[in-house]
């Protein structure tokens, strides 16, 4: 089993210790991911880590609930040191017992919860997917449970699941991004920071996706040997897909979004696709998701006056129905003109 690393002084500060500085940032961020980071990068670098930082906070504090009584992290360093052992390709049940042996006496009546408490923190701090359970907090998704094995083995057979839906007929048009998703088909974007619920549809209506939305988290994951090969960089490829960087109208409408939620902005500086990189059978791990939101996409009928206006799908579709609008609008007005024109003359003659 893998030893912990020796730890700077800055990361043994409590969890509850907020704002987190640079320094501590720095040590975390190259600790977990096995990065080469300075302070300095933080800020100014090319990838920018507070969303990955605001989702740290929130993970820690919903465990720190009621008391600290459901985990046994208490600093930083404790969850350094907890990610060693999982990057380690040890199992679950070794961590706990390498865990356990740490653990001061006398021993409370709920260490295991406490115990699997940390390690499920850790790993949704490490990897973005919500493990576990949360005595408090409530995320509208069904928890995964990662219970034996290694987390490499088992997030490599999460995501490795058979594709199971037919995709002979599925194009990817440039007209499919997010900010169609909603003015054309009325599907409403709800941005996650958990990994496993990208591209799924939620409501029973089917009117809501998740998007995930750290892809600042994505840059720097692509050597990680715990997610299986090709899946960081087609997780990219989907960002790019739907929020395209040569679109100035996403781009506007993006910046407006991120003034109201805390969204990573490196969503929309994503790579640039190739005409070839849009074909669906160049992906794997979220083919079957991008089906079914792309059938979603293309069976929604506009039902307001800006849908119509936006929804080019169909170009005759498009111009017959503004070109009966247009003549609708002329017959009105006509109609109007008329009418008025005849009350001035009726006026005029009972003035005479």
């Amino acid at each position: 089993m893998a030893s912990p690393l020796v730890a700077p002084k800055a990361t043994r500060i409590s969890l509850r210790s907020f704002p987190i500085c640079h320094v501590t940032k720095c040590d975390i961020i190259n600790s977990l991911w096995g990065l080469s980071i300075w302070p300095l990068d933080i800020s100014s670098g090319n990838v920018n880590y507070d969303s990955y930082f605001s989702y740290y906070s929130e993970q820690c504090n919903l465990a720190l609930y009621d008391g600290e009584r459901h985990i046994s992290a208490k600093s930083h360093q404790d969850i350094i040191e907890i990610a060693e052992q999982i990057r380690s390709h040890v199992d679950r049940k070794d961590i706990m017992l390498w865990l356990s042996s740490r653990l001061p006496f006398p021993r409370l009546e709920n260490e295991e919860e406490r115990i699997n408490g940390s390690i499920d923190l850790v790993v949704r701090l490490l990897c973005m997917i919500n493990v576990g359970e949360l005595q408090y907090g409530f995320s509208g998704q069904e928890r995964l449970m990662w219970s034996e094995n290694s987390l490499e083995h088992w997030i490599k057979n999460y995501f490795h699941a058979p594709r199971l839906l037919d995709n002979e007929h599925v194009k990817l048009e440039k007209i499919f991004s997010a900010l169609n998703l909603g003015r054309i088909a009325g599907i409403e974007i709800q941005f996650t920071n958990n990994l496993a619920d990208h591209l799924r549809l939620l409501g029973e209506d089917d009117k809501k996706v998740s998007i995930f939305h750290n892809a600042s988290f994505l840059m720097v994951q692509r050597n990680n040997s715990m997610f299986p090969d090709g899946l960081i960089d087609e997780t990219i490829r989907t960002l790019a897909l739907l929020f395209p960087q040569s679109d100035p109208k996403t781009r506007k409408w993006f910046r407006k979004l991120s003034r109201t939620f805390n969204i990573d902005c490196q969503v929309v500086k994503c790579d640039r696709l190739r005409a070839i990189d849009r074909q669906i059978n160049n992906f794997a791990f979220w083919r079957d998701r991008l089906v079914v939101l792309k059938q979603v996409f293309d069976e929604a009928e506009p039902s307001t006056l800006s849908q119509w206006w936006c929804d080019r799908r169909n170009e005759v579709q498009w111009y017959t129905f503004w070109v009966a609008i247009l003549v609708l609008v002329f017959t009105l007005v006509f109609g109007l003109v008329q009418c008025i024109e005849g009350a001035v003359q009726i006026y005029t003659a009972l003035r005479q």
